[in-house]
């Protein structure tokens, strides 16, 4: 329970950093989101899918930066550990890595629009998604 709650917490601050972002970041700072994932565009997906986690990572931890709210990144810090556990173990289950790629270039498309309400949705339901996940299949970590 206390992981779905972390997640949730999680989702309401990175979508707030996707509004940030869609309304103060550069054309430059939102394309380099892009570049993130050029390595496993066309398959290369599941042969790297460990480098791909740590993308993933690293993509979540961009969106918060990105924002360029203090508040909002210490607040992210805090939950960040668990954050990393959490997408590290359940990246590789089920089709979590295929569905990822596709959000992230969901949120991507969106943020570069400079569309804030999709943005902060596909955001949202990203993190929401996870957090289902973990609810249906994660009962190791209770």
């Amino acid at each position: 329970r206390e992981v779905v709650e972390m997640i949730t917490a999680w989702a309401a601050l990175e979508s707030m950093a996707a509004r940030l972002i869609t309304q103060n970041a550069t054309k430059e700072q939102i394309a380099s989101l892009g570049r993130m994932f050029a390595t496993f565009v066309g398959g290369q997906l599941h042969a790297h899918l460990d480098e791909y986690s740590e993308v993933n990572i690293e993509f979540h931890q961009t969106i918060i930066r990105m924002s360029g709210n203090s508040v909002l990144i210490k607040l992210a810090e805090n939950l960040f550990t668990h954050m990393r556990m959490i997408r590290m173990k359940t990246i590789g289950e089920h089709d979590r890595a295929d569905r990822s790629i596709r959000d992230h270039m969901n949120i991507i498309e969106a943020l570069e629009a400079r569309d804030i309400a999709r943005a902060e949705e596909l955001v949202r339901n990203h993190a929401l998604g996870l957090a289902e996940h973990v609810e249906k299949y994660a009962d190791y970590l209770d």
